[in-house]
């Protein structure tokens, strides 16, 4: 009994609850851990969409330095709302590309594709969506931990950390968060 009672437990410790969503602490990224940086919670007129978590080898709070590094990171996005459609899904990722590359996606034209064909299967309340970037190897995509797509590219990897920590980021608060202001 004791040990069932621990295993309960444990996940809540390496977790930190956000809008009732417990992200994890860590993830992996081929043989390196990623210790959560920050996360909030990703609000559209006035309704939660998802928690978003930005995990990274080693804090940091200089977004220019994140996107551009070609170091292992990942962001991982907790579905808070039935609301969310693949639509809305593909509509916010080509608006978030935009805004990321100031209107120069020519160059990852291909690769966005790719990444926004993952979010066409239906999409669920608590689905989690795990962004996990190993230079050298490319950005996994994964769907309630089942690997759906392996995008190269250094280029996409900064155009897509850049829809969160850019200039022109998703959401402020969401960006201030992942940064752990």
């Amino acid at each position: 009994p004791v040990i069932l009672i621990l295993l309960i437990i444990s996940p809540a410790i390496n977790a930190r609850e956000i809008e009732g969503v417990n992200m994890p602490e860590a993830l992996e990224a081929g043989q390196t851990k990623l210790m959560l940086n920050g996360a909030s919670s990703r609000t559209k007129f006035f309704i939660d969409v998802y928690v978003g978590g930005l995990y990274l080898k080693e804090k940091s709070q200089d977004p220019k330095a994140i996107i551009e590094d070609d170091a292992p990171m990942a962001v991982r996005l907790h579905i808070t709302s039935s609301l969310i459609t693949s639509e809305k899904m593909e509509k916010a990722w080509r608006e978030g590309f935009e805004n990321a590359t100031k209107g120069n996606t020519r160059a990852i034209d291909s690769q966005v594709e790719k990444f926004i064909a993952v979010f066409k299967e239906k999409i669920e309340e608590n689905d989690i969506f795990d962004l996990i970037y190993t230079p050298g190897k490319g950005l996994e995509v994964y769907k309630n931990s089942k690997l759906k797509s392996l995008i190269e590219g250094l280029a996409f990897k900064r155009a897509l950390f850049g829809i969160w920590l850019s200039e022109k980021p998703a959401q402020k608060s969401l960006k201030k968060a992942m940064l752990g202001e």
